[in-house]
């Protein structure tokens, strides 16, 4: 029975470090999407993000599952560390890949942020830059227009 369990978290710990391993991918994609600043697609980076979203809620249902498990185990595990402490090596051994995982989707996920904030700060400037063009054009159109009725300034009063 501790041991069947045993072999269930060992596989969800597995399934785990997949699913962090496509969200590096996914992260790598957004990264490839910002990192042109004048060509963003924001169809191709809203599908990363809804992906994303896709494998953290697989990810929450996965720790869930695990801890719910564990609890159920855990005093059996404690009690007879010596019985299983080839499954146990193997386990820890899997979490300190998830903590590594873990430590590099979070790196990634704060050089995205970057690249998408230099993106907006891009984006605001040519913005305002349009904004400037657009109201010097109406001025001179407007200060145009209010001169076309002025007589012409030199005249010549020969007879």
């Amino acid at each position: 029975m501790v041991s069947a369990s045993l072999d269930m978290l060992e596989e969800s710990l597995i399934k785990k470090i997949e699913i962090m391993k496509r969200i590096l991918d996914e992260n790598s994609k957004q990264k490839d999407i910002l990192s042109d600043p004048e060509n963003v697609s924001f169809e191709a980076f809203d599908r990363t993000l809804d992906v994303k979203g896709g494998y953290i809620d697989e990810l929450i249902a996965l720790d869930d599952g695990f801890q719910t498990l564990f609890d159920r185990v855990k005093e059996e595990i404690g009690a007879n560390k010596a019985q299983y402490a080839d499954q146990i090596k193997r386990m820890q051994a899997l979490i300190q890949e998830i903590t590594g995982l873990s430590a590099s989707i979070e790196a990634e996920e704060h050089r995205n942020k970057k690249l998408a904030e230099q993106y907006f700060h891009t984006s605001r400037s040519h913005m305002n830059q349009s904004k400037q063009t657009s109201a010097a054009a109406f001025n001179y159109y407007q200060t145009m227009n209010n001169f076309k009725n002025i007589p012409p300034q030199f005249m010549d009063k020969k007879n």
